[in-house]
């Protein structure tokens, strides 16, 4: 379960998030939509530890990711938009690198990622450099390891940037099964309207900042009166004129790049050193804030 209770981050002046109140629960995907700068990613890496709220709490599966960080992050796995994975590694070695951190045995770790190789037909490629890649392999590569230690929650940020329509459909129906099958809490942010509404449980939209709507498709169709796709919903919700308007009329309820556990004595060094569990959630050459 993911729970965000009154979160407000802002960086500077500006606020990017203001009042965010949401629970995803376990068993559910769960997809979060949004204008660019609207603070989509600012949440995902509130919820995952990278970034610190100026007010409010986030727990994943009843853990304070401020004040239980290594239980916290034990829980989750996080793909964000650009993962970086370590070129001179092959995608088996970064997998079993990921499954190290997280105390999975080679038994275990060969036992969970096979299937996940096999879908995304990454064997042909376990052994070569990942700086051979494609952009989409490597996409499939993340969500691969990601995924290796099962983790209670999944974030995962533009989850089909660089994918084929055959990968694109392997990892809809993956990120169904992990939530239906597995009881996984997926939490996904998308561009992609017609992915949304084909995969998502309930959508959550937000713009400026703030949670403007949440529900079903069918649910925010009716919210908004419209009865086309779910195209038509996000632009009567998002544009200038409406959103104070939407603000208004829909009540927020209090429901709602890999990020890896902390769980390892190395991560846990790295985190006293200040540097989080795992760098692969990092984009270099981006300064910090």
């Amino acid at each position: 379960m993911i729970e965000l209770i009154h979160v407000t981050k802002r960086f500077g002046q500006i606020t990017a998030l203001d009042d965010l109140s949401l629970v995803v629960n376990p068993g559910e995907v769960f997809v979060l939509l949004g204008p660019n700068g609207a603070g989509k990613t600012t949440a995902f890496k509130l919820i995952v530890g990278l970034l610190k709220p100026n007010s409010g709490i986030i727990r994943l599966c009843g853990y304070d990711v401020q004040k239980q960080p290594l239980q916290a992050r034990a829980q989750v796995a996080y793909v964000p938009d650009m993962p970086f994975l370590y070129e001179k590694l092959t995608p088996w070695e970064f997998i079993r690198f990921t499954g190290k951190l997280y105390g999975l045995s080679d038994e275990e770790l060969m036992e969970n990622a096979r299937p996940l190789i096999e879908r995304f037909r990454l064997t042909p490629h376990l052994h070569s450099y990942i700086e051979t890649l494609s952009h989409g392999m490597r996409q499939r590569v993340a969500i691969t390891a990601a995924l290796s230690h099962r983790p209670r929650v999944f974030v995962i940020d533009e989850p089909m940037v660089g994918l084929d329509p055959y990968h694109m459909r392997v990892a809809k129906d993956l990120f169904r099964e992990c939530a239906k099958i597995h009881g996984m809490t997926v939490l996904v942010s998308t561009h992609q309207l017609d992915i949304a509404e084909e995969i998502a449980d309930r959508v959550g939209i937000i713009h400026m900042g703030k949670l403007i709507a949440i529900g079903t498709p069918e649910q925010l169709r009716q919210q908004v009166g419209k009865s086309g796709p779910l195209e038509q919903v996000f632009l009567a919700l998002t544009t200038d004129n409406s959103s104070t308007q939407a603000n208004k009329k829909i009540s927020q309820s209090s429901c709602f790049k890999i990020f890896f556990a902390i769980s390892s004595p190395i991560a846990r060094d790295a985190v006293a050193a200040g540097e989080g569990a795992f760098n692969t959630c990092k984009i270099p050459g981006r300064s910090k804030k």
